[in-house]
């Protein structure tokens, strides 16, 4: 089994008889899915997608792939395939079309939709080719196969990348609900016929790769969600992603079944909604939607919601509304229906919002205590099937974080795969396929880029860490007149603080042990203000620390007069 080494140097020129497999984002996280494959001199993307902040990235709103080692490269870009309309695949490429606006998107019906739609919003225009199950496609030296594959959202597909190097399948995300709720099942035959011609190096979805076993089917949902309806007195409010349609049609179904009335709420999801009633993706009967304004007109046992905010989301509706920060209030005896799984690190955040939910008196009916969800992704069972239809030359784990890829690799392993043929990369880590063989040759740069408003990549890992500290421990202010000539200090030190926790009178103590650091220097013949400035921060922040046990930030301030 090959591992990534943290002294990887880069990648050697490429070699004419050698296909080149770069992830930029994807290997090691849930989200920010991102593959440039090299190969004759172009380049072909796979997915474009972003990863959502967590805690510790305070002021974050969307987390990108690094575009550096492409950017001089732009040019080479024969296309970018989408395989799926999931933001965790898609969110990235307005800011990669900024670039270079006329890279074409490949992608299917829905999915191109999704992001046109998207991109408007951007005001880009972008260049599309539409493709389907069982098309094939040529872009530059890249002969190119897609298959259908079931997953969260309707369209998905899987890409078969042929070259001169050797073949490779990419499975994008997906499952094998064998009673899929659209009735479009993922192409194992597909898959067998691709196997057996012979593919040289399989990228696969790592997500559910430690869940034993095979996905519950969609449909083993509708009940349950039909027993909420039952049970519910008031009014339903329904959170999960703004692209799951699937779920949204079994809500629809339900509602329409209970002879309620359904509001679309959050710009994302009636957006996304609109677009998949459009194109005939979601069925909808023509009095069931009313606009979320008019629900005043309506009974609260009438009423249902359809939200986003199911990862608890800070600016989501349904955190708003836990918040009591919407203008949809919740009401005692409401139920909150969560039809989402939790993407790993947002444990805390909805927990919080299940917690206010709950303190205004709704009935919240989530995973935890319900079957009010199924994975889009495939588990243990399904990836052995297949590993065994395909018979992968080489394997390499992609979409999942460190243990999803590791217990990817031992499925792989299980079907007879030899351990030196299959690839443990991370982003950033450059695989090669050269002559039947797929190994790691070399690292490139692949950090993260931070969105931050109107801001992209200007905040720094640095910058967080300061808007950490001060989130935690708040800040001290001290401002300090010198004379510009010999240094002296003039008049006594001020301090402000915020959020340090510490008394106006406790500064009192500290004063006197600046003034006579700053008489030190300037007996010493110091001026420079900011070696005045160190010396200020040094003497607070050793007060601070051993009288308090906190770590506030300094900003000492030295005004020359």
């Amino acid at each position: 089994m090959s591992h990534p080494h943290p002294e990887l140097g880069p990648p050697p020129p490429l070699t004419a008889d050698t296909l080149r497999v770069v992830p930029l984002g994807g290997l090691g996280e849930i989200g920010r899915n991102m593959t440039v494959f090299e190969y004759a001199g172009k380049l072909l993307i796979v997915d474009c997608g972003v990863l959502f902040p967590e805690e510790e990235q305070p002021g974050v709103d969307l987390i990108l792939p690094d575009f550096d080692h492409i950017r001089d490269r732009l040019d080479d870009v024969a296309a970018l395939v989408l395989t799926h309309g999931h933001e965790d695949h898609i969110g990235a490429v307005p800011f990669l079309l900024r670039e270079r606006a006329d890279i074409p998107l490949v992608g299917s019906r829905l999915t191109l939709a999704l992001i046109s739609a998207k991109l408007g919003e951007h005001r880009i225009k972008p260049e599309t080719v539409q493709v389907e199950e069982g098309d094939r496609r040529t872009f530059g030296p890249f002969d190119l196969e897609f298959l259908a594959v079931n997953h969260s959202i309707p369209d998905a597909l899987a890409v078969a990348v042929r070259t001169g190097a050797g073949t490779l399948l990419h499975t994008g995300d997906f499952k094998m609900d064998q009673l899929p709720l659209d009735g479009r099942l993922t192409d194992l035959a597909g898959f067998a016929r691709l196997g057996a011609e012979g593919v040289d190096l399989l990228l696969a979805d790592s997500t559910n790769a430690e869940v034993p076993g095979f996905v519950t089917s969609e449909r083993d949902i509708s009940p349950v969600i039909d027993k909420v309806f039952d049970d519910a007195g008031q009014r339903i409010i329904v959170a999960c992603f703004a692209s799951h349609v699937h779920r949204v049609q079994q809500v629809l179904d339900a509602a329409k079944a209970h002879g309620r009335k359904v509001a679309f709420v959050g710009r994302s999801m009636v957006r996304n909604m609109n677009i998949a009633r459009d194109l005939g993706y979601l069925t909808v009967p023509g009095d069931l939607l009313v606009d979320v304004k008019n629900l005043d007109d309506l009974r609260p046992e009438e009423a249902v919601l359809v939200s986003t905010g199911s990862q608890g989301e800070p600016m989501s509706a349904l955190t708003r509304m836990a918040n009591r920060d919407h203008q949809i209030r919740i009401e005692e005896g409401d139920t909150v229906l969560l039809a989402s799984s939790l993407i790993p690190g947002n444990e805390n955040s909805v927990n919080r919002v299940i917690n206010g939910l709950t303190r205004w008196g709704a009935k919240v009916v989530h995973k935890g205590n319900a079957l009010v969800h199924v994975s889009g992704h495939a588990s243990a069972g399904e990836l052995l099937y297949v590993h065994n239809m395909v018979r992968p030359r080489n394997f390499m784990p992609v979409h999942g974080e460190w243990r999803h890829m590791r217990a990817h690799a031992n499925i792989a392993a299980l079907t007879g795969l030899e351990r030196d043929r299959i690839v443990l990369a991370e982003d950033g880590v450059v695989v090669d396929l050269h002559k039947g063989r797929a190994r790691i040759t070399g690292k490139v740069q692949a950090g993260y880029v931070y969105v931050d408003g109107a801001s992209v990549g200007d905040v720094t890992e640095s910058a967080l860490k300061d808007r950490r500290i001060l989130g935690e421990e708040g800040f001290i202010s001290v401002i300090v007149a010198v004379d510009s000539t010999s240094g002296k200090i003039v008049g006594e030190p001020e301090i402000h603080t915020r959020g340090a926790g510490i008394g106006a009178d406790a500064y009192d103590e500290v004063i006197p042990k600046i003034q006579e650091s700053l008489e030190r220097a300037a007996a010493d013949g110091i001026t420079d203000p900011t070696q005045l400035r160190q010396l200020v921060r040094r003497g607070v922040g050793r007060w601070v620390n051993e009288t308090y046990r906190r770590r506030p930030m300094i900003v000492p301030v030295i005004v020359e007069i």
